[in-house]
Formats: structure tokens, sequence, C-alpha cells
């Protein structure tokens, strides 16, 4: 597994958050005025990031409304795609309030995308020598690894340095655009080359290289072997225009024109009464306690060996009932359960107690 940097820069695709905490608790939660489930699960997810990941400098990037250059150069980009669901779009507002309240620097550029301001903000990062890790479910962002930059899925906890995007894709992350261009993408609605899926891209990537490289190379793709390799110079020919145009749709931006540069994206610390409000609004009693109980809002990993802090949060024993003023919680002995380990340990000491109690918490 590919080793995670000390103090990276931490750039999270919060519109990936954003759907898949979306699709992840569908229609479970509401404040009686607007769904929460998005909010909920985006902090979550940033909540756990920040558990497992100590570092100072972190950005969350979302995409901005409207159109963006790839729209008015190719009008049916991403037009299979429907419209973003009314019960998502009202949760943004209130979201990027509680992101900013949290004390988390949150950027979003009109006219380009989330991925376009990651990559400008990870290229610049890594000229500087900075570890960047890039936290995604977008499998585009593999061309931005390279040797200061690293990936991870925080949905799967998978790590993708440049040796894992060679492992995942069976090519180098200077290929992935050309891996793109010449597959296409049904969801975003990029032509690519008809007849050409991932074996066969990666076929002739290994065989032959990028895009130039097999426009230069037409009569060497017949002796590669792969099925459909005699007929797949006509079809490269035949769609010429379509890759390129692929190459550039899937392309992501380095530069982007940002006020912030990489080292002034810091973690500021909470604004605890605007949390207290927002908690207080969204309903989110657990985390609202623990504010009111004394923390902080964020969880923080440990500085020493990045195991998370015991912290209210840790605890699912919901105290909405309680009167907190009168009730001291000694949080010392608490761990958190990270590893397969730590969880039989617990298991086996569970298993030989005479007694024990067990609570679970699920939100409204």
């Amino acid at each position: 597994m590919a080793r995670i940097p000390e103090n990276p820069l931490i750039l999270i695709d919060g519109s990936s958050y954003l759907y898949r905490a979306f699709h992840a608790y569908p229609g479970t939660m509401s404040n009686g005025d607007i769904p929460t489930n998005a909010v909920y699960g985006v902090v979550n997810m940033l909540r756990s990031m920040m558990r497992q990941f100590s570092s100072d400098r972190i950005a969350v990037i979302f995409d901005a409304k409207g159109k963006t250059f790839r729209d008015d150069m190719y009008p049916e980009y991403k037009a299979n795609r429907p419209p973003m669901p009314d019960d998502l779009r009202c949760q943004i507002e209130p979201l990027h309030n509680v992101i900013r309240a949290m004390g988390l620097p949150l950027i979003s550029i009109p006219g380009v995308e989330a991925d376009d301001v990651i990559g400008t903000l990870a290229a610049a990062a890594s000229k500087q020598g900075m570890p960047v890790l890039i936290s995604t479910g977008d499998k585009d962002m593999a061309q931005l690894v390279d040797e200061n930059v690293t990936l991870i899925n925080t949905m799967t906890n998978v790590v993708m340095d440049r040796e894992g995007v060679i492992e995942k894709f069976g090519i180098p992350p200077e290929l992935i655009i050309d891996y793109l261009a010449l597959m296409g993408d049904k969801v975003d609605n990029i032509p690519g080359v008809p007849g050409v899926g991932d074996k066969t891209a990666t076929a002739l990537l290994q065989g032959i290289g990028g895009l130039d490289k097999l426009y230069d190379h037409l009569d060497d793709i017949a002796p590669l072997g792969f099925r459909g390799s005699k007929t797949m110079a006509k079809k490269l020919v035949d769609n010429k225009e379509n890759a390129l145009l692929s190459y550039e749709l899937a392309t992501i931006k380095l530069d982007v024109e940002l006020e912030d540069a990489p080292e002034s994206l810091v973690k500021a610390e909470p604004n605890k009464d605007e949390l207290i409000k927002l908690y207080g609004q969204l309903v989110f009693k657990s985390w609202l306690n623990e504010l009111l109980d004394g923390g902080t809002g964020v969880v923080e990993a440990d500085e020493k060996s990045g195991a998370a802090r015991a912290s209210a949060s840790s605890s699912s024993a919901s105290t909405s009932d309680m009167d907190t003023s009168a009730v001291t919680i000694d949080r010392s002995q608490y761990e958190t359960i990270l590893d397969e380990a730590s969880f039989t340990k617990w298991l086996d000491k569970l298993k030989a107690s005479d007694v024990f109690a067990f609570d679970t918490e699920t939100d409204s």
C-alpha cells in the first residue's frame, strides 16, 4: 500500500463527497424544513478524513454554479447527466456554511470544475516539493499523480501513488488522459473512440504509446494482436477528431487563476458559536452536544501516531435528553478502533465479560 506523506496539503473533492453523501443516506434525514442527509454525510466524511490524517494544510473544493469552458468546447458535455435534484441543491448553502465554520478553506471557481482547481493547486504544490493528498473517488484524478501527489479514495481506503496507478490501470499517470480519451466517458458524454474499452485502450497505450504516437504508428497496431487490432487503425482514423476532442475534455487544467496559493490553505480555528447555531438548525444532535460539552467541533488526528483522539464523536450515545451542565464524562479511557487488531482485542474482552453495554444511534 502506498505510503501517506507526512503533513500533506489535503485537497478534498467536495463535489465528489457531496454526491456520495447524498446517495448514501437517501431521504433519511431532515430538520423539518430541508433534507440534511448530504450535509451530514459530507461533514462526517470530513471529520473522518481529519481523524485519519494530521495536517494543518487543507482545502475543500466544489464545482461552481453555471457552465464551464468544457461546455463551450463541446455543448454536449455532460448532457446525459440529469439536473441536480432540488433536495440536494437546497443543502449546498448550509453545507458550505458548516465547512467554513469548521475553519476549513472552501474554494469554488466559476467557469471551471473542482477537478481543475484541485489540479492547479496540486501541480503548484508539487513544483514546490510540497506533499499533496487528494481525497476523491474520481478516476480522472489519476492523471495528477506524481512523486509528490497521492490519491486516496476514502470510501475504499485505497491509496494510489505512481506505482498504484500503474497497478490499477496498467499505465503510468502521464498516459491517463490518453486512456480516457480513447475510452470516452458515458457519464460525462465524452465521445472517445467507438469500440475501445479499458482493455483495448490499455493494449494500445502499452504497445505503442499515447494518442500522438498511435496516429504516427497506425501500421503497428494490427500486429499487437488484441481482439479487434486489425480494424483498430481505421477506427482511430475515422474518429480522430473525436479522439482529440476527448483528450482536451479529459485534461484537467493546471493553470486556473486562483487567489489562494497552496501554502495559504491553512486550517483556522473552528467558530464554535456558529457551529452550535448551524448544528442546532440542522438538528445534528450528537455533534451539537459534543460542542456544548466542550468539544471543538473538529476531530483532530493524534500528532504522534495519526490515530484518532477520543472525543465526543467517538461515542454514539445520544445525550439529547441529558442536562449536560450537570454531567461530567470521563473520556480519558476512550479508544477509537481503527484497525482489525484493535477490533479483535476488544471483541475478545467483550466475550470474556459477564456484562457489557452496546449502543447504536441513527439520526432522525
